[in-house]
């Protein structure tokens, strides 16, 4: 047996056998053609050109049944590429210019794009090499007179393994018969990682070496919701895996009893629990499970996932189909674009960032970007006059990108008074704490703010000075680390003197173990996956306050992860045995 980390991407546990998707090169021989075949040449081109578009429009619309609007928009992505005159025309300039075939002006023209995409020091954009490459596959299989088809022949209980997938791939899954996938590239933000969540498909990505190590038809676990792949489990691990799946299958039937029951501890004290979603069509199944509205949208997939730059009309779109869905009462929190790092910027820049997780991103990047920043702007407030809309600035790190963020959004207010255009003028404006120089200063940012939610995942991140996406350190990520929650408490005590509220919206506030914590050190509101939303309903009715605020006492006192993670283990299954599904905790290791 042996055990592969990568990034997990989509959460759930598939158990089955490996299809291994050999790295095939794309080959074409260089082809010239003589001076009177260049206007057929030509035709072919245009109508392969023609005939990829008609492809990829019918593969648009099944996915949008499939996954919903918003994620079937990296399908729009590919057909303005293909409609693009700066793709497009020097194809046709090679073929008159050079007198090289229709098949041999596509694939050059591709490969330069792909060389200068994976020359970008920004992981977002040398993801997106396996989109070009899909679509130069697509476009050569149309000049050969042939269609791109879904995997076929796979069995039943099949799992991909391959070094990379493209969304038309993932998309064209056969669900019947794929039930999870790996890969040795990719990251949060790629194409195929967004597609595999939008399917609900459990799936790890950025493995490295995974290709090299699961022989074809060999038995694998993927472990979605540890970032984990299996090879070759012995039987009991297997067992153990049969288990897991059994018992959350029976554990999700018996929480969905808990949907319509308020979240309150049995001292009567409610604990919110919100959702955090990156597409509107997560909203219905969030509600469904007991959510009470949206702690944070992740506004940032909207660039990730479209064609162009999204407009005004884009970002109100979204944001009124979220709205839509929540209804009139419940809150829709809306991050701004918390782009940078990993996520798109570094594409934009002319010289590159040489460490862009630093560098010029989330709020710095808006600030620099103003724009975009005022177009999004100007769309969250026009979508504010129709529900409960909250606004939210991510990793501010000093007072004056807050007062100079907070200084542009009333500007843009001002604009819209001048137009008639209506908005919530008490919209409640936030700002993520996700930076050690903000948990530091919150006293401060709580006198400027309505509300304070803090995002584990970056607090970890810079408190410790460890890449969560980097597998080669991943065992220093350490949310129960004694620096990060000495931090996480004087959050909240800030937030509590200056009478705002706090709400917790990393990852780590989804596990239970973690969540007995948070309530403990006073956080009232957990926003997370909505997967996540029933298991911590059941927490929240088990326990009272007190016994929180004891837990958190008593953690607080260690001062080591170790000491810190063992006691919240041992104590939360002691007080609420019934919140845990039954995964052992040994697996992490």
């Amino acid at each position: 047996m042996r055990i592969v980390r990568g990034i997990q991407v989509s959460n759930g546990i598939a158990i089955g056998r490996a299809f291994v998707l050999e790295d095939a090169a794309r080959r074409v021989s260089a082809r010239w053609i003589q001076p009177g075949e260049v206007e057929t040449e030509l035709e072919r081109l245009d109508n392969a050109l023609e005939r990829s578009r008609a492809d990829l429009n019918a593969v648009y619309a099944e996915a949008q049944r499939e996954m919903g609007d918003e994620a079937a928009k990296i399908f729009l992505f590919h057909l303005g590429m293909l409609s693009d005159p700066s793709l497009v025309d020097p194809m046709r300039a090679l073929v008159q210019s050079e007198r090289v075939s229709a098949e041999t002006a596509v694939d050059r023209t591709f490969r330069e794009l792909e060389e200068r995409f994976a020359s970008m020091p920004d992981t977002a954009f040398q993801t997106k090499v396996n989109d070009i490459e899909d679509l130069a596959d697509r476009v050569l299989a149309t000049l050969g007179g042939q269609r791109l088809e879904s995997l076929t022949g796979v069995e039943e209980d099949t799992i991909i393994i391959a070094r990379d997938l493209t969304p038309t791939q993932t998309a064209g899954f056969d669900r019947n018969r794929v039930i999870g996938m790996a890969t040795d590239l990719g990251g949060r933000t790629s194409h195929t990682a967004i597609v595999a969540r939008a399917l609900g498909m459990p799936a790890v990505v950025g493995c490295r070496e995974l290709l090299d190590a699961v022989p074809h038809g060999a038995a694998v676990i993927i472990d979605g919701d540890r970032g984990s792949v299996i090879i070759q489990p012995d039987e009991d691990t297997l067992d153990r895996y049969k288990g897991y799946i059994e018992q959350q299958e029976t554990y999700r039937l018996g929480l969905r009893e808990l949907a319509d029951m308020p979240s309150v501890t049995t001292d009567e004290v409610e604990v919110t629990l919100q959702g955090n979603i990156e597409f509107p069509g997560e909203i219905g199944p969030m509600l469904e499970l007991g959510g009470s509205g949206v702690g944070l949208y992740r506004t940032e997939f909207l660039f990730l996932t479209g064609a162009t730059v999204p407009t005004e009309q884009d970002h109100f779109e979204a944001y009124t189909a979220c709205l839509d869905a929540l209804g009139p009462d419940r809150a829709l929190v809306i991050r701004t674009v918390d782009l940078g790092a990993d996520k798109y910027t570094q594409a934009q820049a002319e010289f590159p960032e040489r460490n862009p997780f630093l560098g010029n991103r989330s709020i710095r990047y808006c600030l620099r970007s103003l724009p975009m920043f005022k177009t999004q702007l100007r769309a969250i407030l026009r979508a504010s006059a129709l529900g409960n809309v909250r606004i939210m600035f991510p990793l501010v790190s000093t007072l004056a990108e807050l007062r100079h963020a907070r200084m542009i959004l009333r500007d843009v207010m001002e604009d819209l008074d001048e137009q008639g255009v209506g908005y919530d003028h008490d919209l409640k404006v936030g700002m993520m704490v996700e930076v050690p120089s903000a948990a530091v200063m919150a006293r401060s940012f709580a006198k400027e703010v309505d509300f304070f939610s803090i995002g584990t995942n970056d607090l970890v991140q810079y408190t410790l000075a460890v890449d969560r996406t980097n597998e080669r350190v991943a065992n220093l990520y350490q949310p129960a680390n004694p620096a990060v929650l000495r931090m996480i408490r004087e959050v909240v005590r800030a937030g509590r003197n200056g009478k705002i509220s706090v709400s917790c919206c990393g990852e780590a506030a989804g596990d239970p173990e973690y969540a007995l914590l948070l309530i403990g050190l006073g956080v009232r509101t957990l926003s997370v996956t909505g997967s996540s939303v029933p298991a911590l309903k059941r927490l929240v009715r088990s326990v009272s306050i007190k016994q929180c605020e004891r837990v958190a006492r008593k953690a607080m006192s260690f001062d080591s992860e170790v000491e810190v993670s063992a006691y919240l283990r041992s104590r939360a299954r002691k007080l609420v045995p019934e919140a845990f599904d039954g995964r052992a905790v040994e697996d992490r290791a």
